[in-house]
């Protein structure tokens, strides 16, 4: 079985799905963001380096999928691949950030790599504020993200929205700014009899 966890950069991704593992003793596989060789330079230089950096994560993300669905347990995913090809590739090519040779290249790449893999059997949305993001992104001190800009992270946002109100998979959505599963115990536990109620007859 494959869980996901999608949301903006900084909504707590990567802390839900450690969380959500350990509860259920599922396997998690966490985005390896730091381990992006074009991260740093990306953030520095966003049109040299905005195709560099949405390639190799689609690689990343592709190969993620086809190791989750060879597997035989269930695997909860920091990340999806539609999250780069439904929002970060079109918002860089909206900016001017990527071309739009580029762009047509990366997504017929995206279209065909997708056609040969499943969606996830859940998909988890962290709906969170930009002033949640910059707080989260703040507080986790990546130096790669001290530049992030506001209209960015806003932009994002935007193309989430859209992308989650046309998603037709099993969805739940988490709200971030009233929901704080990182610092409450109670409001975890809200989150997982959530995810408890859309898992209900999968297994």
């Amino acid at each position: 079985m494959h869980i996901a966890v999608a949301g903006n950069i900084g909504s707590g991704k990567t802390t839900l799905t450690g969380l959500l593992a350990r509860h259920y003793g599922w396997q998690p596989k966490f985005e390896d963001v730091d381990d992006n060789p074009y991260l740093s330079d990306f953030y520095k230089d966003m049109t040299r380096w905005s195709f560099n950096v949405q390639i190799y994560f689609l690689n990343k993300r592709f190969a993620g999928i086809v190791e989750i669905q060879r597997s035989g347990g269930v695997i909860i995913q920091d990340r999806t691949i539609y999250e780069d090809a439904r929002i970060f590739a079109p918002n860089l090519h909206a900016m001017g950030l990527m071309t739009i040779r580029d762009f047509e290249n990366y997504s017929s790449l995206f279209d065909l790599m997708i056609s040969l893999v499943r969606p996830p059997d859940v998909l988890i949305y962290l709906r969170s504020s930009v002033p949640t993001l910059v707080y989260q992104i703040q507080k986790r001190g990546r130096d790669y993200e001290s530049g992030i800009r506001l209209d960015y992270l806003a932009r994002l946002n935007e193309l989430y929205e859209a992308w989650i109100a046309t998603y037709n998979g099993r969805k739940l959505i988490v709200d971030v700014d009233t929901v704080k599963f990182s610092e409450s115990p109670e409001d975890l536990s809200l989150v997982i009899d959530r995810v408890d109620a859309q898992l209900h007859g999968l297994f």
